[in-house]
């Protein structure tokens, strides 16, 4: 898949897990990086192993320090990206946060922070990416999840975040068809990173170990995933191999996604 080579990718979330991984895929791929995150440290990081996997002489990724939430911050590294390449050929909405809550412990407080994080954030960059995608035929991937597709208690407003996403995949790569941009996502199941989203949303180190060995029995293959899966994933939905591929979701679940309650 050297043809992702020379494409300008903007990935957010890439200071840590499914982002990061996806940034290094890219790099040793020939694609030039817009990395976006909130952790300084962690992204710097990223992007220098990204200039070392990358071709010699490839330009050194742009590592933005951005909060999504912010409007003006997704303003501007927009155009700190069109000013620094020129062009845009591939979108990564990967950024997003899990927070635990039924409707009987949720606030309106939590809906806000998750919807503000996982949905609008990625609502506004698209919306602003969108001109310069249309002027290379680029392409859209969205992260989204399991949560977005099947219906599991104690993560309602992460679960309502998700299937937003994949509403936004299907009704865009409708919209923009026409145009030449294709939209799709990846709806991974439990997948193991370097900085677990249930341990960011305030899982214990034991409760996260237990759960993991748990959710190994929901997926039909016996196992949960790797975040080099849902990177290899991305990376084709979002190369010309996946040329005649829109509206998609790509589910990197192991089959949990066709299974009966389990």
């Amino acid at each position: 898949m050297d043809n992702l080579n020379g494409k300008v990718a903007l990935i957010t979330g890439a200071s840590s897990g499914i982002g990061a991984v996806s940034a290094k895929l890219f790099a040793c791929r020939g694609a030039k990086l817009s990395l976006i995150g909130r952790n300084e440290v962690n992204l710097k990081l990223v992007g220098d192993e990204c200039q070392r996997l990358g071709p010699t002489n490839a330009e050194q990724p742009l590592v933005i320090v951005a909060d999504l939430c912010c409007e003006a911050d997704v303003t501007q590294l927009v155009d700190t990206t069109i000013k620094k390449f020129g062009r845009l050929d591939i979108l990564v909405n990967n950024a997003g946060i899990l927070e635990h809550g039924t409707i009987e412990t949720t606030s309106l407080e939590q809906y806000d922070r998750v919807m503000r994080t996982n949905v609008r954030s990625a609502y506004q960059l698209t919306m602003l990416c969108v001109p310069h995608l249309i002027a290379t035929h680029g392409n859209i991937v969205n992260v989204s999840s399991i949560d977005g597709v099947r219906s599991f208690p104690g993560c309602l407003a992460y679960g309502l975040s998700k299937s937003a996403m994949d509403q936004m995949t299907k009704c865009t790569a409708l919209e923009l068809a026409s145009n030449g941009v294709r939209v799709n996502s990846v709806n991974p199941g439990v997948i193991i990173t370097d900085r677990p989203i249930q341990k960011r949303a305030g899982m214990s180190d034991d409760d996260y170990l237990e759960y993991i060995e748990r959710r190994k029995k929901s997926h039909p293959l016996g196992r949960v995933g790797d975040a080099d899966e849902v990177a290899e994933a991305i990376a084709f939905l979002a190369s010309s191999d996946a040329s005649f591929i829109t509206g998609e979701q790509l589910h990197v679940d192991g089959g949990w996604h066709v299974t009966c309650a389990r």
